[in-house]
């Protein structure tokens, strides 16, 4: 999938066209993005300047801590986008999360006013990072309810879900890898290898722990069998206090919410550079053969050119070998001839007849020694 984005471009399009219209319009315009996040704009001609935005977005987690609806903590941090020209409606719209009533009236004039629109269509990524900080920026917290060692499975997109599992002292982030093409496999495992290995050297000693194993880790024993199911092993980060203290905690979260997206980059990138260096490699070749083929084709030309100067334009060419037997037959006449210029006839018939060996044959038979 693409790299998880804070603003929404769909949604942020559609509001600026509604800020820049010179003529209210009636609009009621539903859309989809990723496949499971919904928004629902609302316009009035009768009312232009106040319009009505809706989301509805899955929640990461359907475990105790956002068990109904939005926590205080989510709508605390919805309030801070933009707290002049938006208004959260309570209670939201049947079927929807989040209601916000957005008053282009206290929207400024100029180039602000798509810095605060663009921070409007933002509403979606402030509310799914803020699940994830509520969760993270307790890390050290030693009262944690009963139960909540469990892994809480969090889901943003349907097909990459992964586990937060608390422990003490420290949070753990297990990422199931999956991937379509054996060789993309091959790939990430190399990949994860050399995190590992990065991130075990002291220049990184900083950056969360990351473990990679083949098989589940022993947290996520009971989890269903299709969560389990991988061929790209399970990715692992330890993520403690240090890495979750003041502004640390906002890029630690969208690490988090964009690591598949990263590995997926990462792998179709280094994909890409495979395949261009072994074209490189066969044009190379290919090359090198041409190059022999006309120096080939050179030493050819010379030795005819050669040829024709010494015979008078004549053109030699190897014979093959019937040709060449002919030739020996030839050349073995021509010899004969000059031998026996001087010619009588009848003497061949002379010669046959008196001049030839007899055969003798013996009376006495004889066996063959074994």
């Amino acid at each position: 999938m693409a790299c998880f984005d804070r603003v929404s471009p769909a949604l942020r399009e559609i509001l600026l066209k509604l800020y820049r219209a010179e003529k209210p319009s009636e609009i009621d315009h539903h859309f989809y993005e990723f496949g499971s996040v919904e928004y629902h704009v609302q316009s009035s001609a009768a009312d232009p300047q106040h319009n009505y935005l809706s989301i509805s977005t899955p929640l990461l987690s359907q475990g105790a801590l956002l068990s109904y609806g939005l926590s205080s903590y989510t709508m605390k941090m919805v309030k801070q986008v933009c707290s002049d020209a938006v208004e959260i409606v309570e209670p939201a719209k049947e079927g929807y999360q989040l209601t916000l009533k957005l008053n282009f009236a206290k929207v400024p004039r100029g180039k602000d006013s798509e810095k605060v629109i663009t921070q409007i269509s933002s509403v979606q990524a402030v509310i799914l990072s803020s699940q994830l900080k509520e969760m993270l920026r307790n890390v050290n917290s030693q009262d944690t309810p009963q139960g909540m060692n469990k892994p809480i499975k969090l889901v943003y997109h349907p097909r990459e879900p992964f586990y937060i599992i608390r422990q003490p002292q420290k949070i753990t982030a297990v990422f199931p890898i999956r991937f379509r093409e054996h060789s993309d496999v091959i790939i990430a495992t190399a990949f994860f290898q050399e995190l590992m290995d990065v991130g075990s050297s002291e220049k990184w000693a900083k950056a969360p722990p990351c473990t990679w194993s083949p098989i589940p880790p022993p947290e996520l024993r009971g989890e269903p069998l299709e969560d389990l199911s991988t061929n790209g092993g399970f990715v692992s980060f330890d993520i403690s206090l240090c890495h979750v203290e003041g502004k640390k905690l906002d890029k630690t979260v969208w690490s988090l919410l964009n690591f598949y997206a990263y590995v997926k980059k990462h792998v179709k990138c280094t994909r890409g550079f495979i395949q261009r260096r072994m074209q490189k490699r066969l044009e190379s070749l290919v090359e090198v053969l041409h190059e022999e083929k006309l120096e080939e084709n050179g030493n050819v030309k010379r030795v005819k050119a050669h040829a024709e100067s010494r015979y008078g334009g004549k053109m030699i060419r190897l014979s093959k070998p019937k040709n060449f037997k002919r030739r020996c037959r030839d050349l073995t006449r021509k010899i004969m001839q000059i031998r026996f210029r001087i010619k009588i006839h009848g003497f061949r018939h002379f010669r046959r007849r008196w001049l030839t060996i007899p055969k003798f044959s013996s009376p006495l038979g004889y066996n063959k020694l074994e």
